[in-house]
């Protein structure tokens, strides 16, 4: 076995809800407590999501140009794109 398959594998355009059944509970826990008036619509979530999905800054759900988790930046109304993509 090498040394390269000793390393884990980087998860390049993968959001929380791809990765672990405990990081999707955490998710939904911190996303249930955001009022319902400051969250995105659901169309809006969901289009912003697949932005970031085909962004080369978004490794291992991590957006890298503000180190934010996607699925969260993504949740509030008013958030913005780091690099004004969405």
């Amino acid at each position: 076995m090498s040394s390269m398959d000793d390393k884990k594998k980087i998860c390049r355009r993968c959001l929380i809800r791809d990765l672990a059944e405990e990081d999707r509970k955490n998710l939904k826990k911190y996303l249930d407590v955001i009022e319902p008036q400051d969250r995105a619509d659901p169309v809006e979530y969901e289009r912003r999501l697949s932005v970031c999905r085909e962004c080369d800054l978004l490794v291992e759900a991590t957006c890298q140009a503000c180190g934010c988790y996607a699925e969260f930046r993504a949740f509030g109304k008013c958030s913005r794109c780091p690099k004004k993509k969405w």
